[in-house]
């Protein structure tokens, strides 16, 4: 395990199931992480219940975004376009880990078009911030048991701010997971994709929602 840091100031946005994994696999490796959800109440809550009140901080989203450097987005798609309008003004020069991928309601399909992808819609959005996608290839569950018979999951990281994604990606390192330059955000629309596939599949076969994948070959 790596030694806590408390640079830069993170924040994890959304209280369900990501947001819950993304703060256990972050809060050994990094102090001081805000957890935010629209009331502080449910944030506090939610720290109390996982045990980690001593570097995890519970906050409304207004602090989180005014406070942190590096925003993870733990909510649905659609949620993540409305919060960064809102708070626009506190976002500029900041970096936005986008997670969701823009399933329809049934799961059946993507809301976005075959020429774009959530995170690049995203980055459309508020121009002025730093977008980096993460984690859209692994399934909360895997987060508690992240070893499969093949190795751990690879975890994409991808994005056009090339110093963004590798302060990313140097975040994410401690995580069990293999942490891969997944190139830009053009190629999202490829992962969101086949984790859609990867879910049909593992419902096919009973093993969902255990669902990642890991690109075969050389050892990282």
């Amino acid at each position: 395990m790596s030694s806590p840091t408390t640079s830069p100031r993170l924040a994890v946005i959304g209280t369900g199931r990501m947001g819950t994994a993304l703060i256990g696999a972050l809060s050994p490796h990094h102090r001081h992480i805000l957890w935010a959800s629209r009331d502080e109440r449910r944030s506090a809550d939610a720290v109390r219940r996982i045990g980690l009140d001593d570097h995890v901080r519970p906050a409304d989203h207004e602090e989180a975004v005014k406070q942190a450097d590096i925003i993870f987005l733990a909510i649905w798609h659609q949620d993540e376009l409305d919060f960064v309008e809102r708070h626009r003004e506190h976002l500029a020069g900041k970096t936005l880990v986008q997670l969701a991928n823009p399933f329809t309601a049934d799961f059946t399909d993507l809301t976005t078009a075959y020429d774009t992808s959530a995170a690049e819609q995203l980055a459309e959005q508020i121009p002025e911030a730093r977008v980096v996608g993460a984690f859209k290839n692994i399934f909360w569950v895997v987060f508690d048991q992240p070893q499969f018979p093949e190795g751990v999951s690879d975890l994409l990281v991808t994005g056009d701010d090339e110093a963004a994604k590798a302060t990313v990606m140097r975040l994410l390192d401690p995580l069990p997971f293999r942490v891969l330059d997944g190139g830009t955000l053009r190629n999202n629309r490829v992962i969101e994709r086949m984790t859609l596939l990867s879910r049909e599949i593992a419902v096919r076969y009973d093993h969902y929602p255990r669902v990642a994948y890991r690109l075969l070959g050389q050892e990282h």
